[in-house]
């Protein structure tokens, strides 16, 4: 398992619940959570193997959001 931290541009509960059905399907995901209260508003994902980041940007972008690390 392996962690990776993208910053983001959501910035309410609103914008992680509009995510939140891409992420939970992303395949080699198995948990991630956001925190709005920082200013980078990270997005802190456990992840199976590097493949899965590009898939987690795309959700991301998919949803009208940004994502980079």
């Amino acid at each position: 398992m392996k962690t990776i931290i993208f910053k983001t541009n959501l910035k309410c509960n609103g914008c992680i619940a509009s995510v939140r059905p891409g992420l939970d399907t992303v395949e080699g995901l198995s948990s991630w959570e956001i925190d709005i209260t920082d200013p980078d508003r990270p997005l802190k994902a456990e992840v199976e193997s590097d493949d899965v980041e590009a898939r987690i940007i795309q959700v991301l972008e998919k949803s009208g959001f940004k994502g980079w690390t």
